[in-house]
């Protein structure tokens, strides 16, 4: 009997990815592949990279070499090794120039031919290579979602952006920005609610910039308030947003649609309006500070968390000093913050006023520690409360198990009678810098 191959994908940076990787594994199986256990050598071994900091790119490369190094020792036989996502898409065959080996490289819009550049690559005398961006929606290709889903799941329903922030390598990578229809959202939406799901989190590179492909069709709000009423549905989030396309609609919204969390990413990048205007933000601190107030005064309990680059070319002291103070000012629950890195096409990465690497660290240390400080705050306030958390994973300990509360707060908690996907209401007992403690109540939540 004719052993099965087995397919690993390996998913790197952003919640995009990870869906884009869970959308390639069902292909992979589609087609008639099944997964490999945890340390179980592959036949095929897809990475699904990220190119939006030099560190993620440069961690495909080592495990590339790591694949092969193994396979030359004999430890597992040579996989079939895709290189997908975005680092496929910018560096194209420079990949299998740079570090041999690598027999498929396909981009983020084109992994839905997957299974058919696999069968081709065995008669062919080199990799194969697919960066196109088709016309034809990948998503129309797709096979339909498992019977079966975690309690949590990811549903990409925009791609691409047409914001050109002059660090970032997104409209390049992922193309302009499309959205899908209102009605396959919802299709694939009331699926994975059907599968178990409870929890939904909505991604695009500008999920909040979504419209509905029909002129004059539904608006994001409009989305949310779709989505939020799926019966079954518990929780929905979504992420990443830009503060230019939060209409005042979208605000209600985080009043109104109640199964939507009390948590928002929003990300600033810096409290510096000189800076700012220099990264194509196309908004300034006084507009981020005043969506600030109307979220809050919309949805008094909504939390925030932010994105942040420090040294970004020609950034100086007074630069700085402003996204301090603008941390300061908003108090933020959670927050990535990064030194600038030079991504190569993007306009940044070729300004005169490139900064030291010591600046930009210093910096970064200065902010990081601040925002800390801000994340212990947040998670000490709820020491006290109450609230419902949906369980994910064990913990380190027999009868310890990690969920996650409606701030995106992982809450560490002993129950050995508890399973991934159970909501559950605990009280908050303790809080540290990076997760709660709670003790868990009597009654289930309904």
């Amino acid at each position: 009997m004719t052993r099965q191959r087995r397919f690993a994908v390996r998913s790197y940076g952003c919640q995009m990815n990870a869906y884009d990787s869970e959308r390639m594994a069902e292909l992979l199986a589609h087609a008639g592949l099944v997964p490999a256990a945890p340390g179980e050598p592959a036949d095929v071994e897809v990475l699904n990279t990220c190119h939006i900091r030099e560190k993620a790119a440069e961690k495909l490369y080592s495990d590339i070499g790591r694949l092969q190094a193994a396979a030359r020792k004999g430890a597992r036989p040579r996989p079939l090794l895709v290189v997908a996502g975005c680092v496929a898409q910018a560096e194209g065959a420079e990949i299998a120039a740079r570090a041999g080996g690598v027999d498929v490289i396909v981009g983020p819009q084109a992994y839905h031919r997957l299974p058919e550049l696999i069968a081709a690559r065995a008669g062919a005398s080199g990799p194969l290579v697919d960066l196109d961006m088709p016309a034809r929606s990948k998503f129309e290709a797709l096979p339909a979602r498992p019977a079966r889903a975690r309690a949590s799941a990811f549903l990409t329903i925009q791609e691409g952006c047409d914001k050109f922030c002059t660090f970032c390598v997104v409209p390049y990578t992922r193309g302009a920005e499309t959205s899908r229809p209102l009605d396959a959202i919802l299709e694939e939406a009331r699926a994975l609610v059907s599968a178990g799901a409870i929890e939904l989190t909505l991604l695009g590179q500008n999920v909040n910039g979504w419209r509905a492909p029909d002129a004059g069709g539904a608006g994001f709000a409009d989305l949310l308030a779709e989505v939020g009423a799926i019966p079954g549905l518990r929780r929905l989030r979504y992420t990443t947003s830009h503060p230019r396309d939060m209409t005042p609609a979208l605000v209600a919204a985080h009043r109104d649609v109640l199964t939507l969390m009390p948590f928002l990413h929003l990300p600033v990048q810096s409290g510096s309006d000189r800076v700012l205007a220099a990264m194509n933000r196309r908004h300034d601190r006084r507009f981020y500070l005043g969506l600030v107030a109307e979220l809050r005064a919309a949805r008094p309990d909504l939390a925030l968390s932010s994105d942040f680059i420090t040294g970004f070319p020609g950034e100086t002291d007074a630069d700085f000093a402003d996204t301090l103070s603008l941390v300061e000012e908003v108090g933020f629950a959670q927050s990535f913050s990064f030194r600038y890195s030079p991504r190569l096409g993007t306009p940044a990465a070729d300004a005169p006023d490139q900064l030291p690497e010591a600046i930009k660290a210093g910096r970064l240390a200065r902010l990081q520690a601040l925002l800390a400080s801000q994340q212990l705050a947040f998670n000490t306030r709820h020491v006290g409360s109450e609230m419902d958390i949906l369980i994910e994973r064990p913990g380190k300990r027999r009868g310890q198990w990690i969920g996650k509360s409606p701030w995106m707060q992982s809450v560490v908690v002993e129950d050995p009678g508890l399973a991934p996907g159970a909501l559950v209401p605990v009280a908050i007992v303790a809080a540290g810098p990076n997760s709660l403690t709670g003790r868990r109540l009597a009654a289930a939540a309904a």
